[in-house]
Parts: structure tokens; sequence; C-alpha cells
């Protein structure tokens, strides 16, 4: 049985814009996506901490951003980089101490910002107290709170690889969607649903801002346990989204707690189609704020997950069909980047020395005036690039030494051929310690990953330029209703190289012209317009190679 809070609802907002959106100060927002781990470390025992995002607030204010989303700063033993929670209402020792955190927010709202964390509540670590419990005996109270079977089920794989199931040394199987040492919970018990709720509450009163919920879709098992469609073997997040009772404890959980505070909430869509998005964001419905829909991310990627080459009209089309999915009553996200995935300016710009910074303002420009709230990654707005591993010694990430055993120790994978793939794909690139100055500037002692070599050049002293326009785009945004609530158009969705949009509220319309290429692009804009911000000196006549252009029309 549920224990309900008794709670009157937060007032929601009315005001609404022209093309009917309601106002709401998360929809105006820019966020900042800080890893701590490699953020900066005060203290130098080579880990990124708490303290070390308080000395650095000023790097992050100066921005303009208004929310920054704080990665797991919880206890773990850090099998999955602190995705894996030990201990929830505890910070890790590594990143300071629970005052450490009370200062850290008090310094975010004292500059005029806000405060999102993780909520990892799809699973624990296999040393939570709960899971040291449960499988301590079928008599436990705490039994039911994780997923138990006499036999194996089904053939279901892990994300990280290998299968879903693990046996335990008593016999039992228990289920772990990802890592072994990540059990997951079994949200179909009201108990593990109020120590969620209270959770939750707990980081609310101390005043954080809202919750961005890590593959919260998957929190709903099928307990029929039917095996995996062979089209779903290589993506089985598909399935795994689709539990038959996610919408109800989504909804439960807004209603217990979300409605009681005035926050925002950004669930990671992992598996999620385009079609299915409305059913978690439609504010009617009462869900979620906002989702990270995937497939921007996902469009330089194979059937089998692996890179791919990809085209500017496949991105461009990705744009509108999430326009088109959702309407007014939903919100998007804008993201490129996030500790997931490579870094943008390798990814989809040029980090060749002669074109990076160009390339970098032009996918600011992009991921800033695009419809939705914007997320950040920290190094973004330095234009930081992805390495080149050699050796699979190079890598900390769980994933990638799963797929190396799989791969090439297990598999047909050539070593040249697994690199070449891993030095596209690998979490690893957006993992290394942020690097501050010439020298690294990280920490003063042995970092816990190494920097990518080229820290030397690239830094956040040496990219002050790519730093200043974020800055400038940010101001932008800030003062112009049109380029949060404005309505999408492309105007070009079939141009190889040009990506030319518009965005437009009542009578102001935004023209922004981005040109994907080294190549000089014939263009005119066709309507009277004033040049409004450029990556380039004087934005006239044909675009130049990774020029960005705004216009107000």
């Amino acid at each position: 049985m549920l224990i309900l809070t008794g709670n009157m609802p937060m007032p929601l907002p009315t005001e609404t814009t022209p093309n009917g959106y309601v106002k709401r100060w998360w929809k105006e927002a820019v966020v900042y996506q800080v890893y701590p781990r490699s953020f900066y470390d005060s203290n130098g025992d080579g880990i990124g901490d708490l303290r070390g995002i308080i000395e650095k607030l000023d790097h992050i204010k100066g921005l303009g951003v208004d929310v920054i989303w704080l990665s797991p700063h919880f206890d773990s033993p850090n099998a999955d980089n602190g995705y894996d929670i030990r201990e929830y209402r505890k910070v890790g020792a590594e990143f300071g101490t629970m005052q450490d955190f009370d200062d850290l927010l008090t310094a975010i709202k004292a500059a005029g910002m806000r405060l999102i964390i993780d909520l990892v509540v799809n699973h624990t670590s296999d040393e939570h107290e709960w899971f040291v419990e449960s499988r301590s005996s079928y008599n436990n109270p705490k039994r039911d709170y994780y997923i138990w079977s006499e036999h194996k089920p089904n053939d279901w794989p892990s994300i990280f690889g290998g299968p879903a199931w693990t046996q335990s040394p008593g016999g039992d199987w228990y289920l772990h969607l990802f890592d072994p040492k990540q059990p997951d919970l079994n949200w179909d018990n009201p108990e593990v649903r109020v120590e969620v709720y209270d959770i939750m509450r707990f980081w609310l009163d101390k005043g954080v801002d809202g919750f961005r919920m890590d593959v919260i879709p998957f929190i709903s098992k099928d307990k029929t346990f039917p095996n995996l469609p062979e089209d779903l073997r290589a993506k089985p997040q598909y399935l795994y989204t689709t539990g038959p009772h996610v919408h109800d404890y989504l909804h439960e959980m807004n209603t217990e707690v979300l409605q009681q505070y005035d926050v925002m909430t950004v669930g990671e869509a992992f598996g999620v189609t385009l079609q299915d998005t409305p059913k978690f964001v439609d504010e009617r419905r009462q869900e979620l704020d906002m989702v990270f829909q995937f497939a921007a991310v996902e469009v330089d990627r194979g059937p089998d997950g692996r890179w791919k080459p990809w085209t500017l009209p496949q991105l461009k089309a990705v744009f509108t069909r999430q326009d088109k999915a959702l309407d007014h009553h939903g919100w998007p996200t804008m993201f490129l980047s996030n500790h997931d995935n490579p870094r943008i300016v390798s990814r989809y710009g040029d980090d060749r020395p002669e074109w990076r910074e160009k390339s970098a303002m032009l996918l600011a420009t992009l991921i800033l005036t695009m419809k939705g709230t914007p997320f950040i990654y920290q190094g973004d707005e330095l234009g930081l690039t992805n390495r080149t591993f050699t050796h699979i010694d190079q890598f900390n990430d769980l994933w990638t030494k799963n797929a190396w055993q799989d791969e090439v120790e297990n598999g047909p994978c050539s070593e040249a051929d697994f690199f070449a793939n891993q030095n596209k794909v690998s979490r690893d690139h957006a993992r290394m310690p942020m690097p501050w100055t010439a020298q690294g500037g990280f920490t003063t002692g042995q970092a816990w990953f190494a920097l990518n070599p080229n820290f030397t050049e690239i830094n956040a002293e040496s990219s002050q330029t790519i730093y200043r326009f974020y800055a400038d785009l940010i101001a932008l945004r800030h003062a112009e209703p049109a380029l949060v609530y404005g309505d999408y158009s492309d105007l070009a969705p079939a141009h190889p190289h040009l990506f030319t949009y518009t965005r437009t509220l009542g009578d102001t319309t935004f023209l922004i012209c981005l040109n994907f290429s080294v190549e000089i692009t014939a263009f005119e804009s066709g309507v009277e317009s004033e040049p409004v911000l450029s990556n380039y000196a004087s934005p006239f006549g044909p675009m130049r190679g990774w020029e960005a252009r705004i216009y107000k029309v």
C-alpha cells in the first residue's frame, strides 16, 4: 500500500505563447552537464570533486547557463562510474562530503543558477544494503525488492553485453539489464516505489531543482519474460522500454512527489521511439517534463550499434520528425553530447586544427537555436575532441571492455577493426578529465584517467573564442523568445551541406544558416534580413567552410 503524502500540488503557470506553449522556466533554460569525476580536482587525489566544481563555478556561470546537471555524486563502488549506487543519501567519498554538496548547492543558487541531479532507480549497486539483504535468504523482507527466478527465464541480453541474468551463490537468478553489479529493482513492489519517492524528497527538500532520470523507461518489466524477438537482438532497449506499468509508475511518481515542487524532470529515453515519446512528455499525462530522445545521436549507428557513415539530410530529418511528433503539449530536448557519447566536434564537425573552432561554433549555433531545452556537456564550450586509442588498457569504460571480450577475444573482430570503431563511438572520449591549462590543470596529482594528449593545444585557456561564442549564443537565446518557443521549419531538407531553418513566434522570425562542410556554398536568404551573429567577421555572400549565421528576418 502506497503512503500518500497529502500535499497539495504546486500551482502551474498558465501564461501561454502565441503558438500555444505554456511557459515554464525549464523550457527557457540552458543546461550544462558536469561529470564530477572529470571536471576539476581540488585536493590533488586525481579525481574531480564537489569542491572542484565550486572553484570552477565562474567558468560555468560565465557562459550564462541557467541549470547545472550534476552526474552521479553518490556513494558507489564505481563498477559503472557511479551509476551503480550503494547509498542514495550519501556522497561518494571521492567527491567529498554532504557538507561539500550543501556548499555547492548554496554556491550555485547564489550564482543565480539551479541544480538538477541524477536519479538512478532502475537498478542499484549489488553492494546496496537492499540487495545484500535480498540475496541473503528467501524470507528476508527485502527479497522482493529485486527480480529473482529459480531458473533463467529467458534470453534477455544485458545492454553492456552478455546475459541479463546472473546466478547467485544461492542458486537463484537475478535480473540486471546492465552489469551484474547493477541488479534491477522490482518496481512492481509498492514498497520499492515508496523508498524511491522518499529518496527523491530527501534531495528535493535540500533544494535540488529536479532530476535527470537514468534509463527511467526500463523500470517496468514484463513478468511473463518473453524471449527477445530476433529483430531486437542488437537493440534490446526497444523491448525494455515497453513494460506494462511504466506510465502508471511515472504518473504515480509525478502525483506523489514531483507535483509538490517547482522542478524539472528529464528522462533518459534510451529505446523510446519518437512515436512513443508523447506518452512520456505530454503535459496532460503528468509524467515527465522532457526526455532525451536518441535519434540524433544514433544517426551514425548501424543496426548492430557500430559506427556507420551518415549524411546531413539524415540528421535534418531527425529534427523534422521530432518536431512533428510533439505538439504544443510536449516539449523536446536538444542535445548532441553527454557522458555517454563521443565529442561533438569529432562526431558532427571537423576536428582538424584549421576547422575545429569554426565547426565547434557551428554546432553550438545548432544546439542553441534549435527547438527544445538545450543541454551542453562539459568541454563542448572548449571544442574538445576525441582521442585515438591504440590499446585496450587505455580504456576505462565497462561497455568498451565488455565489447573487447565479446568482439575480439570471443568473436570475429580484429583488433584494428575494434579500435577503428571504438575511436568513433567510445564513451571514454567524453569522460577524460577537463584540460584547464596547457599543463593540464585538472589535478596536481595523478589523474584517475589520462587526459587527451592534445591538452597542450586544446584547453580552457586556449579556447576562449569558442567559449565566448557559446556565451553570446546563450545571451541571444535568453533575449529572444522566438529562439525558445518559435515554430521550426527546415527550408532545404535535401541539401547535402547547408542546414537552413527558421524559428518563428508571432511576427518575429530568425533564419539560421549552417554550412556543414569546408566547401564554399552559394547562399541567398531570399528575404530581407539582418545578420545577428556569425562565426565569421562578415556574414555576407557565399557560405564559407563551417560557417554559421543567424539572421533576424
